[in-house]
């Protein structure tokens, strides 16, 4: 199956979670990533904003603050993603995609941050399907010394994905199942 096929098959599945099943499966993969290696040795995590039917982050902002964590979120600044420390009164606006994303925010310099990656599927080996845009791809290709762990939903855990030499595997993929 090609990419983009792949993508619109994702996007019909998690368009049809109820948003009990979303909720659960997100507190499941946020308990599983506080009990993870790569979140314990933390000390800064560079997390998406959740939006549509992804994988919630809002408990794992509030837990990793409360873990004396710095947390940052990603901005797309013209071609490049860029994350900005999150601080209690961080004004958030819709990007350019329509997530949010940080405003007047401090930008994030810790080059060993922990990356949560969102997407739409991932393989064994840890290859995601992202949206399309390569943003993660490109962040982790110039930033290459970040941890990462995808957080996702079973079905979204293939055997194998489709990749290309230039994307970027992910150190742990986490799920509700």
């Amino acid at each position: 199956m090609d990419k983009e096929t792949l993508r619109q098959e994702m996007r019909i599945k998690r368009q049809e979670m109820r948003e009990e099943e979303i909720a659960a499966a997100s507190d499941e993969l946020a308990a599983r990533l506080f009990a993870h290696p790569l979140y314990r040795a933390a000390k800064t995590l560079y997390v998406y904003l959740s939006a549509n039917q992804e994988v919630r982050t809002e408990e794992i902002i509030r837990q990793a603050r409360c873990d004396g964590k710095r947390v940052a979120a990603p901005r797309v600044c013209g071609s490049e993603l860029r994350f900005f420390f999150l601080a209690e009164d961080t004004r958030l606006e819709a990007g350019s995609f329509g997530i949010l994303e940080p405003v007047d925010a401090e930008e994030a310099n810790d080059p060993t941050a922990l990356v949560l990656l969102p997407g739409l599927a991932f393989d064994r080996s840890g290859y995601r399907l992202g949206y399309g845009g390569g943003f993660y791809d490109r962040f982790l290709a110039r930033e290459n010394a970040h941890p990462t762990v995808a957080l996702c939903y079973g079905f979204q855990l293939l055997d194998n994905l489709p990749h290309e030499p230039h994307d970027v595997t992910a150190a742990a993929v986490l799920t509700a199942e």
